[in-house]
């Protein structure tokens, strides 16, 4: 009986291919009898890996969710700002908390004394010159026509430049945006409603934070181990102060700027002082660099326009006098605590955030940059300065503290 050469002697079926002399591999195939599960299979490059399909679901997916983020994000845009403000007023207010704890009160309670004093303040400010703020407001806005006109006529007079009449103006402003005067009529009511309820959620939100207090530290240092907490309560505090003496102080300074602004132009005579220098003391201390000038700029020019040009003049030069005393004197000795920032550094990030998030966020701009840098002052390590020409003026010593980071 003869036996088929196409046959394996052994097992009487088809012989193994034999990898060895070239032949093609078979994909998934054990190499050899017993080596099943012991060498990886091979990929076929002509059809897809297993893990393609669920990559690409997953790549889908988070496609999606970025833009349902994106989205949510600008949806809670004001809410994100309206807590950003509540948290900052809850800032300014915990010592004056933790004064009213530390001499017998209750937290719930000293938190509601701390918010309802700071209303009470507020309201009387504004019950004492409120009616002569709006007064005087109304007769500067129905003012602003002649101080147009005057300011027409001397141009015309001395540079020969022809400038649109104020009937010419006001009938422009008609035809180009009568319609949405109209219709953005029809949104005042809306935008009240809005500003009621955005007041009501930062008072809410400013109370739950001074009630809670310690109690809202610890539920978030529960989520973390206790290297973690240490470091979280360290930033907590540094941020609590900064930003509360830097509140404060500028508060302190605008509301000093305010009161002197205001007595001497009353005694000079100028109309409108107090909306004027209400102007000029906020945006004096919440404008760096250029709000003295900025706040400065509209007395003068009211001044200069109603009464004269000495009057204007007198009005210039105080201006440039009080700034002088109160970043010499005045404003060292109310911000011996609070945070100092390079003027050109604190004009970018005004300029930044006003950008991105409006008015409000040019307002803000100046606690969140005091924030981020009282943390780098804390947490970033600095090093001691080589000896360079570099760092110091010519006829300055080597060993001065020139070019200290602190200056920069």
């Amino acid at each position: 009986m003869t036996t088929d050469s196409t046959l394996d002697p052994g097992t009487g079926s088809a012989p193994r291919a034999d990898t060895t002399y070239g032949a093609t591999p078979v994909f998934g195939a054990p190499a050899a009898p017993g080596d099943e599960g012991t060498r990886p299979l091979q990929h076929d490059a002509r059809r897809p890996p297993r893990w393609w399909g669920k990559a690409l679901a997953m790549a889908v997916l988070a496609v999606f969710v970025g833009i349902f983020a994106w989205g949510a994000l600008g949806a809670l845009q004001g809410l994100l700002v309206n807590l950003l403000i509540a948290f900052f007023i809850a800032l300014a207010l915990e010592p004056i908390v933790v004064w009213l704890v530390r001499h017998g009160w209750k937290r719930g309670g000293a938190a509601a004394a701390a918010l309802l004093g700071g209303l009470a303040v507020t309201i009387v400010v504004f019950a004492l010159f409120g009616n002569l703020f709006v007064q005087q407001l109304v007769q500067l806005v129905g003012y602003v026509p002649d101080l147009y006109t005057s300011a027409e006529e001397a141009i015309e007079s001395r540079f020969g430049v022809d400038v649109p009449a104020v009937d010419e103006l006001v009938r422009q402003g008609a035809e180009e945006w009568g319609g949405e005067v109209a219709s953005g009529a029809l949104l005042v009511g809306t935008t009240i409603l809005g500003a009621v309820f955005a007041a009501l959620t930062i008072l809410l939100v400013t109370y739950y934070l001074l009630a809670a207090g310690p109690r809202f530290r610890a539920s978030i240092c529960r989520w973390l181990t206790p290297g973690r907490q240490q470091e979280v309560l360290r930033l907590w505090e540094v941020t609590q102060v900064k930003v509360s003496d830097f509140i404060n102080t500028r508060i302190v300074l605008a509301a000093i700027a305010t009161a002197t602004t205001f007595a001497f132009l009353a005694i000079l005579g100028t109309p409108y002082s107090l909306p004027l220098a209400l102007f000029t003391g906020v945006v004096s201390q919440f404008v760096p660099t250029i709000g003295t000038y900025i706040g400065g700029a509209l007395p003068v020019a009211v001044a200069l326009t109603s009464q004269g040009f000495p009057q204007a003049l007198g009005v210039l030069a105080f201006i440039l006098g009080y700034q002088q005393i109160e970043n010499l004197w005045l404003a060292p000795k109310v911000s011996a605590r609070a945070l100092e920032m390079n003027a050109a550094v604190s004009f970018v990030v005004v300029l930044a955030f006003g950008a991105v998030f409006g008015a409000l966020g040019a307002f803000l701009a100046l606690p969140i940059a005091a924030t981020v840098q009282a943390v780098a002052n804390t947490y970033v390590q600095r090093h001691e300065l080589v000896r360079s020409h570099m760092l110091h003026d010519p006829g300055e010593g080597d060993d001065e503290d020139a070019g200290d980071p602190e200056d920069v």
